[in-house]
This record gives structure tokens, C-alpha cells and sequence, in this order.
């Protein structure tokens, strides 16, 4: 068996950073190198498995980005877009591959990533599962087949806590729409409906965001016409399917030259 990659976990001891930790430990092909979290933190200085309330593992809690980056082959990044950003810089610094889960991103924001990970190895993707990259194709070809009789509508609904909406997947959905649509979402996208909003603009892709609950993760694509319409649906029951995708965008990363891929690279799924 070839050599455990080695990595390094950003917010650990947040939702997906936990996650991250258990997912790993349950794979022989990585290993927690290294943990992160914020200056301050309660768990700083402490041992990763104590903190998790399991037995002591060796990886001590740091606030160092360059040293936790250092130790590690791959940095895998569910924070914030300002933490990200500055991660990005740190990673393709220190040689470090960056895999980013992180949603939320303005277009200034993803332009400032880009600019800080020149040089680097980076995957992003709004999703990292491998259900939702296949939606995310599947809907780029069924808004090709389909012409502007049918309204695009994108549905998704996520637990109370999220910071962001339309979610990360939900734009990916929408980009893939658009794309295949031949037109920009900046110019066709439909977010805000209140009060007396007059006929649904012909050719717009609506988003629908709900938030309640413990909702891990649920996207809708509708393409209704008159008389007809069709659902494309992915409902994620854990959140281990995220951990799992950005675990596989790590290995994949071994080896791999510099430069800016996303979950379809990864899953041979890009048509470029």
C-alpha cells in the first residue's frame, strides 16, 4: 500500500471538521496530520482525540496555519470565505494542496481566492459529493434539450444554522442551468420574489431557499412547462457524503500539477 497522504483540517472542531476527523480515521489511506482552529479557541494546545472526546491521538490543536500546512500533503478547508482566502495564500506558500468546501463566496471574494492560491493546487466545489456532481451535468444537459417554455427552478433547503443562501450547490446548479442554456446566470438569475412582483420573466431561473430544522441537504431542479414538468432531486441524508468527496478530491490531489480544478476533474466528469 502505498504511503498514508497526509492532512491537515481547518475549523476542526466545527460540523465538517469533525466530520473530516472521523471519516478519516476509518480510511488507511490518510491520516490527521495536523489540526486548526481559530486563535483563541478553546481546543488550542489541546490533543485533537480529547477534544473529541476519544482516546489522545499525538495531533495537538494549533493556530499556526503555516506550521499545520507544513506538516501536512493536503489542507482541507470548510470555513469561511475570509479564513479561506487567507488559507489559499498560506497553502500555495507552503507547497500544500487546498481543498475548499467553503460556500458563500462573492464573485470579489473568488476572484481574491484565485489571486492568493496562484501557484498553488487547489479543488473547490460548492458540493463534494459525487450525487450532486452527476446532478450538476445532468441539469446542464437537460436545460440544453429544453428550450424557454420550460421555467427553471432551483429549490434547495438546508438545516437553520447556514450562514448563506442560495447554498453553494444551488449555484452550481443554477451556473449548470445557465450554461447550458447558453446565457449568463448574472443576467437570468431570479432571487428576490415579494409582494406584487408581476409575470415570471420568460427565460429566468428562479432559487428558492428554505431553512429549518436539521435539513443536511436538499436540491431541486424543476423544469416546468405547460402541462408537463420534470424534477431533478438529490436529498443528502449525512454529512459524511461531503466528507467522503473532499477526502477523495485529497488523494486525488497526489502528484497532480499546480493549477485550479474543481469536483468534476475529480470524478473524470469534466468535458474540457
Amino acid at each position: 500500500m502505498s504511503e498514508q497522504l497526509k492532512i491537515a483540517i481547518t475549523g476542526v472542531s466545527g460540523r465538517m471538521g469533525r466530520m473530516l476527523v472521523e471519516t478519516a480515521a476509518g480510511s488507511e489511506a490518510v491520516v490527521v496530520a495536523s489540526a486548526l482552529e481559530r486563535p483563541g479557541h478553546d481546543w488550542i494546545g489541546r490533543d485533537l482525540g480529547l477534544c473529541l472526546g476519544g482516546a489522545q491521538t499525538g495531533v495537538t490543536v494549533t493556530d499556526d496555519a503555516k506550521a499545520a500546512f507544513e506538516a501536512a500533503d493536503v489542507v482541507i478547508d470548510f470555513t469561511a470565505p475570509a479564513a479561506t482566502i487567507a488559507f489559499a495564500a498560506t497553502a500555495a506558500r507552503t507547497g500544500t494542496a487546498h481543498v475548499i468546501g467553503t460556500t458563500g463566496m462573492t464573485d470579489d471574494e473568488l476572484s481574491d481566492l484565485a489571486q492568493a492560491g496562484a501557484g498553488g493546487t487547489t479543488v473547490r466545489a460548492g458540493n463534494m459529493s459525487l450525487g450532486v456532481n452527476l446532478l450538476v451535468q445532468l441539469t446542464k444537459r437537460v436545460a440544453a434539450a429544453l428550450d424557454d417554455d420550460f421555467d427553471i427552478e432551483v429549490i434547495e433547503a438546508h438545516h437553520n444554522r447556514k450562514v448563506d443562501a442560495p447554498s453553494g450547490t444551488a449555484l452550481m446548479l443554477g451556473e449548470a442551468a445557465a450554461e447550458g442554456r447558453g446565457v449568463s446566470l448574472k443576467d437570468a438569475s431570479d432571487r428576490a420574489r415579494d409582494g406584487i412582483t408581476g409575470a415570471r420573466r420568460r427565460g429566468d431561473i428562479g432559487f428558492t431557499a428554505i431553512r429549518g430544522g436539521d435539513i443536511i441537504g436538499e436540491h431541486d431542479v424543476l423544469f416546468a412547462a405547460t402541462g408537463e414538468r420534470i424534477t431533478l432531486r438529490h436529498v443528502a441524508s449525512d454529512r459524511s457524503v461531503f466528507a467522503r468527496g473532499a477526502l477523495k478530491a485529497a488523494l486525488w490531489t497526489r502528484g497532480r500539477a499546480p493549477g485550479s480544478y474543481d469536483m468534476l476533474d475529480v470524478l473524470g466528469l469534466s468535458e474540457d
